[in-house]
Parts: C-alpha cells; structure tokens; sequence
C-alpha cells in the first residue's frame, strides 16, 4: 500500500472526503467515458447526473470517504501514480483560505481571525469550521477553497479551528450588480454602532483601515469590486462596535478616489455593505 494511500484511508475514515492528485497539484483527468463530462456529472457536483463510474473522475467530486472505494482495482493506478493526497474542504465541513506568499499571511493576520494553520509550500492554509463558496483570487494570493472545490492535504496543523465569520464570508461577496443611490454623505454616523469591542488593542483598528487602504492602492484590476470587498471587510470586523469613525470612512474613501473611483461609487458601495451586513 502506498503512502498516500494509507493517509487516504486513515483521512477517510475521520469522514474527510479524498482523491489522488497527480503531478502539478492536479486531479486525474476524466476517463474517455467521462470526458467533458459527456456522462452527465456525479451526483454530488453542482448539476445531478447519473454517473456511476468507478474510477476517480470529476475532480473534487470524486473524493471519498468508503474503503472500498478508495482501494479498489479502479483506483489503484491513480494511487501508483499520485503525487499527493487532496480532500474536499466543504465534504468535510470546513473552509480554507489558501495564502500563497507572505504579504497574503500577513494581511490575513490583520484581517481575519485566528484559526488552525497548516504550512504550505508557499505560504499557509487557515482552516475554519463551515462552508461558504469557494472562490479564486479574491484578493492578491490569496483563493477561499470549500465547496465544489479541492486542497490539498499537507497536515492536520497547528491551532483551534474557529467557525467562520463575517471576514472570512465577506472576500467572495460581490456588489449587487444595481447600487441602490443614495446621497454622497454617510446617512448616519457610526459611532451610533454599539455592540461589545472586540479589540485587543486600539491599535489593531488603525493596522485594520492601514491595510484596507493598502489593499485599495495595491488593485491593478477590479477596482470596482475590491472597493467593495475592502469596505464589507471592514465594516464586518470593525463596524458594530461603535470604534470605526465617519473619518475612518473618508480614509478609504480617498484611497478608493485616488484609484479612480467616483465619489458616488464609494457611497454606493458602502451603504452597499451596511446593507449586506445588517448595519
């Protein structure tokens, strides 16, 4: 029995779903029955098909978590030839924001809670308990990986796993495709906002708009939908507690401005994300 095949089946049977990877971090192609999906797709993938194949087709849809599966004669030659073991974060419950490099750690270290991290090779993988969608390239370096999706298995860890929060939900949130128009002056002050201060220090609050900003500055594309995201960030870890200012506001306001975002835009946007956040 192969390595990887025997952390397959021990993953498999603490209910983590799992598949072979290939070289280059990639799932096994489709056999030729399969191919482009001809067959009609896995039960469990986004659009119910029929198909019943017993090889580990369909990429994160073939994960399993049935040893007879796993080590039967159709799967054998994907196991002799894997390079690693992947799973499906959102069949095992939980999401992953995939860190490639270290300026997506330490944004992440700013912005998002505390969680159980797992060393990559190139960065880190946080681990929360619950599922969301997954999405690509939410902001430079770093992917959220859950449902329909796959990571690969490099560890259980270090650290608590904590359940996701509104930080975490907010990265693959889009603006609503109509902005509902307002006047271009914040409607209420935020200071009016007084749940429980969760801050450590009144320091992590200006680190939090400081990178904001940055996050804002450093867009070479989409700018219309960082804006967003960067607001609805904000405003989901810092706008119910009544620190966050209409001044805090006119910082990313201007950052947003100065990337040739109109000032109707940035109004649109944020009351966009007050809206979305129930604030």
């Amino acid at each position: 029995m192969s390595t990887h095949l025997r952390i397959a089946l021990d993953l498999a049977a603490a209910g983590v779903p799992v598949l072979p990877l290939r070289a280059g971090k990639l799932p096994f192609g489709n056999c030729p029955t399969c191919a482009r999906n001809a067959c009609g797709g896995r039960p469990n993938m986004k659009t119910p098909g029929s198909c019943g194949c017993p090889r580990p087709c369909h990429g994160w849809a073939a994960a399993a978590t049935t040893p007879c599966v796993l080590n039967s004669d159709a799967w054998a030659a994907a196991w002799r030839r894997a390079a690693a073991v992947a799973y499906h974060p959102g069949g095992a419950g939980v999401t992953v924001v995939d860190l490639d490099d270290p300026a997506a750690i330490a944004w992440a270290r700013e912005s998002l809670p505390a969680t159980r991290t797992v060393t990559t090779t190139r960065g880190e993988h946080w681990i929360y308990r619950g599922t969301m969608q997954s999405a690509n390239a939410v902001r430079p370096g770093v992917d959220v990986k859950s449902l329909m999706q796959y990571a690969r298995w490099l560890g259980s860890g270090e650290g608590a796993t904590v359940a996701l929060t509104d930080a975490v939900r907010a990265l693959v949130v889009k603006e609503p495709p109509t902005a509902r128009r307002v006047p271009q002056t914040l409607s209420a002050p935020l200071s009016a906002q007084r749940d429980a201060c969760p801050h450590r220090t009144p320091t992590y609050l200006e680190r939090g708009i400081a990178m904001a900003e940055q996050r804002i500055t450093a867009a070479r594309s989409a700018v219309h939908a960082t804006v967003y995201r960067t607001f609805l960030a904000v405003l989901s870890t810092h706008g119910r507690c009544g620190c966050l200012t209409d001044a805090h506001a006119a910082r990313l306001f201007t950052a947003a401005q100065a990337k040739g975002e109109s000032p109707r835009h940035c109004t649109d946007a944020w009351t966009n994300a007050l809206t979305t956040l129930g604030l």
